[in-house]
């Protein structure tokens, strides 16, 4: 028979095993913007993006839209979220920029210029690379990278975030959410560190982008950025494999698992070894309150 320590150690084991095979994808981000129709003006103009929905909810002070290049059922999108009467956030040093793919980066900058967009870096080849890359500003101050690709899937790419602990934060995400770390890349010149997580090659779909700056432990936050979901088929399960990995390498659960009130979509919410936050969301669920 079994002792008490050793079932606990195979359960660990198997949840940590459960998480692998999980059914998960990037759902949305979301963060907070001073002017909504602002925002989604820049956004459909000058990226070509669709407002996918969007609610008003004055008994709580705000508004949301929802952003994307195809149906959030299979896309990626970004939530907006405007809170009454606030028409500015610090966005701090943390969060880094979204990417977006296109197959003609001189073409969309000169489309972002005509709009009045701030590009605050000019079209061209990245540096000690061939990639065509160049980076705009949206009317928040939001940096968008954006990357010259061949047709894809998902054009809406990467979500990137500055941490103090590269190989802590790969563990985190590979144990806790299940990614993969897809590729990892050292610049020494330039002094730091990435490392690409997700759930399929970074070419087809939605990838977290980790970077490491040498010697930088910690980053501010700003109230702007919000948080990342991600899909999964069992919210309970997954808050017991995020409960294991917070005690190995940091991080803590803000939300229990279980249903919104009033929506009943199941989920439950945690923090990362650096405080930024995520949100696991019913599958299920979620599709259920798309159709709503």
């Amino acid at each position: 028979m079994a002792s008490g320590s050793e079932g606990e150690t195979a359960g660990s084991e198997n949840l940590l095993e459960w998480v692998q095979k999980d059914k998960r994808r990037f759902l949305h981000a979301v963060y907070r913007v001073g002017d909504l129709d602002r925002t989604i003006k820049f956004y459909t103009e000058c990226f070509g993006m669709k407002l996918l929905r969007k609610r008003d909810v004055p008994e709580e002070k705000y508004s949301n839209a929802f952003l994307g290049f195809g149906p959030e059922d299979s896309h990626f999108a970004l939530e907006l979220t405007y809170n009454y009467g606030v028409d500015k956030y610090d966005i701090g040093t943390g969060f880094g920029h979204f990417a977006i793919a296109t197959e003609d980066v001189y073409k969309l900058v000169e489309d972002v210029r005509a709009k009045g967009g701030k590009v605050t870096r000019e079209p061209g080849p990245v540096k000690g690379g061939t990639t065509v890359i160049a980076f705009v500003e949206d009317p928040d101050g939001y940096i968008f990278e954006l990357i010259q690709r061949g047709p894809t899937p998902e054009p809406l790419c990467q979500v990137m975030l500055r941490v103090g602990d590269l190989e802590r934060s790969i563990k985190f995400y590979e144990k806790a959410c299940g990614m993969k770390l897809l590729r990892k890349k050292d610049n020494p010149d330039y002094k730091y560190t990435i490392a690409m997580m997700g759930y399929a090659d970074e070419y087809e779909t939605t990838v977290l982008e980790l970077t490491y700056n040498y010697g930088v432990t910690e980053y501010t936050k700003g109230n702007a950025y919000a948080q990342v979901a991600i899909s999964t088929e069992d919210v309970y399960k997954s808050a017991r494999v995020v409960d294991l990995v917070t005690k190995e390498l940091g991080g803590k659960i803000t939300r229990q698992p279980g249903p919104i009130p009033g929506i009943n979509t199941k989920i439950t919410s945690f923090l990362d070894p650096d405080g930024w936050k995520v949100v696991l969301v019913d599958h299920s669920d979620f599709l259920k309150e798309l159709e709503a």
